[in-house]
């Protein structure tokens, strides 16, 4: 190889992207010693000096541009105050994560042991050429206020106090949809800002640049209300202190339309809320208790629309909705600053996002039917992955037009792709279902709980409130493993078969009642629930667990055979089928049947897409099912395609409102665009299937792990489809990841069934009214 193919080679290696694309950050091989030379040295040369040529070639060949540094000198941390660079560091290394989680940004955190301005401004500024932007993060007021001022003035890259401007920014979007919904104009409303720190004076600044007038804000501190006839105020106080002839709180809030507050908690009264004006607006943000409780404030007033800085009420001012994509946009355009224009264009499309349909997903994530533009949403929810790009683009434009952007976007639907492939819409989607399994956690048994992997997984998903494990096994081997390996479980159930002889009892009776006439005896019977497969089914058949989930060890038949002899299927429903959710770059795909049914007939492939679409739909997702063959309707003719062309007029004539067609190849199925062009009339031309039935088992088990190991998707499953209560099998070997996606499934199927039991209840029981 020559010299300049081996520069050339080094310097692809290190190249981060070509000037005026945005791209993610390629993984870098590491194989071979020839990675390693192209890595460090002699390789490592070519792009170091290309970067001394031109300095911004750090962009080019480093991963500068996607690294934040988050510094704090802890002197302000939470509602903690100031407990010093040690303490404070969790927080920062947790506002690192959500860089991370929300917005694919690399954090590395600094904590400062210096009070001094000076000394922090330098050792910061010193730091300029390693990061592509700085979050300032839990300093103190005055010297904030200080310290960002000259880093943004003396540095060449994005610089933003979170603690000032995330809360004026997502505040500022809640004010300007509340006054919309209120009927009010922002430069009439009457503001009280409670609280004079960081926050609120950036608050008051950035309503004042949305055209809130400075005369109709009323500022309060410890001391009452700031007047300008008032000694000893220093510059930053001065700016809002007010003329007014006010000096409690209670006396600045009557006829106010508008309360801020970012104070202490319960420094509000019902009394005082009562004397604002007709239909005000009340952000009580101090945390972790509001000025005023949630409850007490709209009992209080019926007309108010409200909002705190906690999760557990509607309208959080939460500043995960900002700090990521505003420095996502700020690096993908390599702007020199965060200044007063990209603010704005970040509150004004936080804002209106909230006015947007809200995506099945985002609904299904806080355990809610229809979220909509209300009194009680004003700002959009944290878990909405539409924040990624909304937000970041909006930022990026703003940086462009406003001249601080070192790198211009053309190509803006290559960027909005670009942003979602960096979140990854299969996150969004196990987010979503997370969240609303944590939003109800169930009784989940583990009938392999004398495993490490399975172990670890049920202390992570009792952890993070996803499910209450169960643990069936040997006491002592169970405990042995949980002692060696450190993990946390304890108040944890675990039940050892063996030495429960009344259940054992209990379960051998039914089981033998159950399959008495299918040649197992009451002995038989017995001999089965020694098996830890029977004996978990038997718990969930009869209530004691909601749900099972096995595999880890065994293979499919041992598992899903107890299962069926125990529990049984739905009803009306003939058989059990297998599904995986595909995670892809494009989002889910679901495929089935993959593990259960061998060559499915005609109207066994009928009732397999009727569980298909039932259970996608409990995903909150709108089934568009295509059922495959090596045909387009009808080009090929043979037995497969004539199953699938017999299963889909079946389904078109029985179950017209589904959505579904074929018999059609695979790529026709997930190229709208080429379905459109050749087979216009296919119900599936508007948009690409999202759900495939595969004509038998060979096809579909071949498919998933084809896409699994080439195509980089994640599978979560095998899904069990049909049981009459949920158990759920793992693939021989899987990961604790795995594992755990699928218990998350499992509460999600139990939380389904309750509701659709709890829906036929009421339907029963209004029919019964209505009868008499």
């Amino acid at each position: 190889m020559s010299k300049t193919n081996r520069k050339q080679d080094a310097l692809d290696y290190h190249s981060q992207g070509r000037p005026g694309k945005i791209q993610v950050v390629p993984t870098k091989p590491y194989s071979s010693q020839r990675d390693l030379t192209l890595a460090y040295s002699p390789g490592v040369a070519e792009p170091c000096l290309k970067i001394a040529d031109n300095t911004e070639d750090v962009y080019k060949y480093t991963a500068k541009g996607n690294l934040v540094a988050v510094i704090s000198n802890g002197t302000a941390v939470l509602g903690l105050g100031d407990i010093g660079p040690e303490a404070s560091k969790p927080v920062m290394e947790g506002k690192g994560l959500l860089f991370k989680i929300f917005a694919d940004i690399d954090v590395f955190d600094l904590e400062l042991d210096t009070k001094n301005v000076d000394d922090f401004v330098k050792i910061v500024k010193a730091l300029e050429p390693t990061f592509g932007g700085v979050n300032l993060e839990d300093i103190k007021a005055p010297e904030c206020f200080e310290i960002e001022r000259r880093l943004k003035e003396e540095m060449n890259i994005p610089v933003m106090h979170d603690d000032q401007h995330g809360t004026a920014i997502i505040s500022a979007a809640a004010l300007l949809n509340a006054c919309d919904l209120q009927k009010k104009k922002i430069d009439k409303v009457k503001i009280v800002v409670n609280g004079a720190g960081a926050a609120a004076i950036s608050c008051s600044r950035l309503y004042v640049s949305l055209g809130a007038k400075k005369e109709n804000i009323v500022m309060c501190d410890r001391s009452g209300v700031i007047r300008s006839d008032r000694g000893n105020l220093d510059d930053i106080k001065k700016e809002f202190a007010t003329p007014r002839n006010l000096n409690t709180l209670a006396e600045a809030m009557k006829d106010s339309d508008v309360f801020i507050g970012l104070s202490s908690a319960d420094c509000v009264t019902v009394e005082m809320l009562k004397s604002m004006a007709k239909s005000p607006i009340v952000f009580a943000m101090a945390n972790p208790n509001p000025e005023i409780a949630y409850d007490l404030a709209i009992s209080s007033r019926k007309d108010l629309i409200m909002a705190t800085g906690r999760s557990d009420y509607p309208n959080q001012v939460n500043n995960v909705l900002g700090f990521p994509y505003i420095f996502r946009g700020a690096l993908d355009v390599r702007s020199t600053s965060i200044n007063e224009e990209m603010k704005i264009a970040a509150v004004r499309a936080i804002a209106e996002l909230a006015r947007k349909s809200v995506p099945e997903a985002v609904n299904m994530a806080y355990n809610e039917k229809n979220i909509k533009f209300g009194k009680h949403y004003i700002i959009p929810k944290p878990m909405d992955f539409r924040l990624m790009t909304n937000v970041s683009m909006a930022v990026a434009k703003a940086a462009i037009e406003s001249g601080v952007a070192r790198k211009v976007i053309t190509d803006w639907d290559a960027y909005a792709e670009e942003l979602k492939r960096r979140l990854g819409m299969d996150d969004s989607i196990m987010r979503a279902i997370t969240n609303k399994a944590k939003s109800a956690p169930k009784r989940v048994v583990f009938a392999e709980a004398d495993n490490y992997k399975i172990l670890k997984a049920a202390q992570i998903v009792k952890d993070d409130n996803i499910a209450i494990p169960i643990l069936l096994g040997n006491r002592e081997i169970i405990q042995q493993i949980i002692a060696e390996n450190g993990l946390e479980l304890e108040g944890v159930e675990i039940i050892e078969p063996a030495l429960e002889p009344q259940r054992m009892a209990k379960y051998a009776d039914s089981l033998f009642k159950k399959r008495q006439r299918r040649g197992v005896t009451l002995f038989e019977a017995n001999k089965l629930l020694r098996d830890r497969n029977y004996f978990g089914a038997s718990m969930v058949e009869f209530g004691e667990a909601d749900a099972m989930i096995s595999g880890l060890t065994k293979n499919y038949v041992s598992t899903i055979k107890p299962a069926l002899q125990v529990i049984g299927t739905e009803e009306g429903v003939n058989r059990v089928a297998g599904m995986y959710m595909m995670m892809t770059e494009k989002g889910p795909v679901f495929f089935g049947d993959t593990t259960v049914n061998v060559d499915p007939t005609v109207e066994e492939l009928v009732d397999l897409t009727l569980l298909l679409e039932k259970s996608v739909s409990k995903f909150n997702i709108q089934p568009r099912i295509a059922l495959l063959s090596y045909s387009n309707f009808g080009s090929n003719e043979g037995i497969v395609p004539e199953k699938v062309r017999k299963a889909v007029k079946i389904l078109h004539e029985k179950h017209p409102n589904i959505v579904v067609d074929g018999d059609m190849q695979g790529n026709f199925a997930m190229n709208n665009g080429l379905l459109k062009d050749n087979f216009p009339f296919s119900r599936l031309a508007d948009a690409p299937a999202n759900t495939l039935v595969f004509p038998n088992l060979e096809s579909g088990n071949i498919a998933y792990k084809l896409l699994q190991e080439l195509g980089g998707a994640e599978a979560v499953g095998p899904i069990l489809l049909g049981l009459k209560k949920p158990v759920h099998i793992v693939q021989l070997g899987s990961s604790v990841r795995e594992i755990v996606n699928m218990v998350t499934i499992a509460v999600l199927d139990v939380q389904a069934k309750e509701e659709t039991a709890n829906s036929t209840k009421r339907r029963s029981i209004l029919t019964r009214i209505a009868k008499k």
